[in-house]
């Protein structure tokens, strides 16, 4: 079973076939297509692992989309006291979930 570390939305990752991940949303996608992520730092595991510098040439991981979905919902609230200043907002993020289908190095 091999392994890669990637990087895709802005994070690492650690991953192997069959993997299912949450990371932010990939613009323009929708759910049952397939993304490829180029650039992975490692791809294999033990004294047969390939090291990047940064990325390592050649290697692919393709993923395909689950769903798109929205994460929790976080309350961002502000104030000072004794000055009867608040301010309260709130984010939710955009998501993506894949499943990591290949590894190919």
């Amino acid at each position: 079973m091999s392994k890669a570390t990637i990087i895709t939305q802005g994070r690492q990752f650690t991953v192997k076939p069959g993997d299912i991940l949450t990371v932010n949303l990939y613009p323009e996608t929708k759910a049952g297509d397939t993304v490829t992520i180029d650039q992975v730092l490692l791809v294999g595991e033990g004294a047969s692992a390939k090291i990047g510098t940064p990325t390592v040439a050649g290697a692919k991981v393709t993923a395909k989309i689950l769903e798109n979905k929205r994460g929790e919902k976080i309350k961002i609230f502000k104030h000072r006291r004794r000055k009867g200043y608040r301010r309260s907002r709130g984010h939710r993020q955009e998501l993506s979930v894949i499943k990591i289908e290949a590894i190919n190095a």
